[in-house]
């Protein structure tokens, strides 16, 4: 019996231990779109900047429950309502997505996390308009690596580094451009205590 002890307690903290050291994983849903190019640059965004292994799921359609009010775009709350799951997930979309914000019904964004959660939802339609292929892919890289932020519980930053990606974008993607692939110390060191 007392062997039997033995082996249950090691088997027990290998166990603890191998979950401690399990990687992270991020599902990407493209939503409504399978454009497999802009899934791999996400793909490899999020594995070179967080070191989280991704796994990238089957598309799923755009439905009329997750319409905004106007239904020439889609609410991002309802589609993280829909979507969200004990699993970590980014949702991308090529379609414009929406918010409420303050007296506005319809606020465009470029995307949506919760904080903390599992669930965000990126669009692509907002920053991809006339500007050249490089700078589209630097957008949807900060913008995906932003809200993964959120779900780890990271706010908007205060820090007053106009190149951390936590910065809000006040609804210009100026904001965007002018961040760089980057948390600041104070971003970074909350992840740290997480």
């Amino acid at each position: 019996m007392k062997h039997f002890s033995k082996i249950l307690l090691s088997i027990l903290i290998v166990s603890y231990s191998c979950n401690l050291n399990a990687q992270k994983v991020i599902n990407i849903l493209p939503l409504g779109n399978d454009n497999l190019d802009v899934v791999k640059i996400i793909e490899t965004a999020v594995k070179e900047f967080y070191g989280y292994k991704c796994v990238i799921l089957s598309k799923a359609p755009l439905t009329s429950d997750i319409l905004a009010n106007s239904k020439t775009r889609y609410e991002a709350s309802k589609i993280l309502a829909k979507y969200n799951s004990n699993k970590n997930l980014l949702i991308i979309t090529e379609k414009d997505i929406a918010c409420k914000k303050g007296s506005i019904n319809e606020w465009g964004i470029f995307g949506l996390g919760y904080r903390p959660g599992t669930t965000c939802v990126v669009s692509t339609f907002r920053i991809k308009k006339n500007v050249p292929t490089k700078i589209f892919h630097e957008r949807l890289k900060k913008i995906c690596l932003h809200e993964i932020g959120h779900n780890l519980g990271l706010n908007h930053c205060s820090s007053g580094d106009n190149r951390c990606m936590m910065n809000d974008a006040n609804g210009t993607i100026r904001e965007v451009d002018q961040e760089k692939i980057f948390f600041c110390n104070k971003c970074w060191s909350f992840l740290r205590k997480s």
